[in-house]
C-alpha cells in the first residue's frame, strides 16, 4: 500500500498553528503599566462614593 502525503491538510495545520503563535506574540507585545499612582486611584474611588 502507498503511503499518500496530505498536503493541504498539512498546510492547514501549519498556518492554524502559526496563527496561534502570532496572536500569543501579539498579546504580548502590549506594554506593560508602569508608574501607576495607587494613591491617586484610591482617591478616586472614595470621591465617587462620596458622591453617591
Amino acid at each position: 500500500m502507498a503511503v499518500t502525503e496530505l498536503k493541504r491538510k498539512a498546510r492547514r495545520n501549519r498556518a492554524i498553528a502559526n496563527n496561534k503563535t502570532n496572536a500569543i506574540k501579539q498579546l504580548l507585545r502590549k506594554p506593560t503599566i508602569k508608574n501607576v499612582d495607587v494613591e491617586a486611584i484610591k482617591a478616586s474611588f472614595a470621591d465617587k462614593k462620596a458622591a453617591k
